[in-house]
């Protein structure tokens, strides 16, 4: 597994259109289709909103390429609005298990703390 990118930052939506950037050029790099890599851009985003929900104030959001590009968004900070059904939180959630691969969503005391996807090349 190759390292690609690793950013933290302070979570807040101004943000969010540099970091969307910045994935679609990860995605370019390991040779994903348009298709994957705005799917991917669209993971990103939710899981920073639903950081963003549980009220934590920054993040680290890490790219690493293996036949795709795997992801890792973890929660920086303490949370300060933890909702204990965060997988259910409605339409972010949704996206996150239908456009990616080996969605994983860690929790600590009832938050969610951290979350990881996968998108393989080609992987439709």
């Amino acid at each position: 597994m190759k390292n690609l990118l690793s950013l933290g930052f302070e979570l807040n939506r101004d943000l969010m259109t540099t970091l969307r950037l910045a994935t679609g050029g990860v995605c370019s790099m390991a040779g994903l289709d348009i298709d994957e890599t705005e799917d991917c851009k669209v993971c990103i985003t939710e899981s920073l909103l639903l950081l963003m929900h549980c009220g934590y104030p920054s993040a680290r959001v890490s790219f690493s390429e293996d036949d795709g590009v795997s992801v890792r968004i973890e929660a920086e900070g303490t949370a300060n609005a933890c909702k204990e059904d965060f997988p259910n939180d409605g339409i972010s959630s949704a996206l996150l298990f239908a456009l990616a691969q080996e969605v994983n969503m860690e929790k600590e005391k009832d938050c969610l703390r951290a979350i990881g996807f996968r998108f393989v090349k080609n992987g439709r």
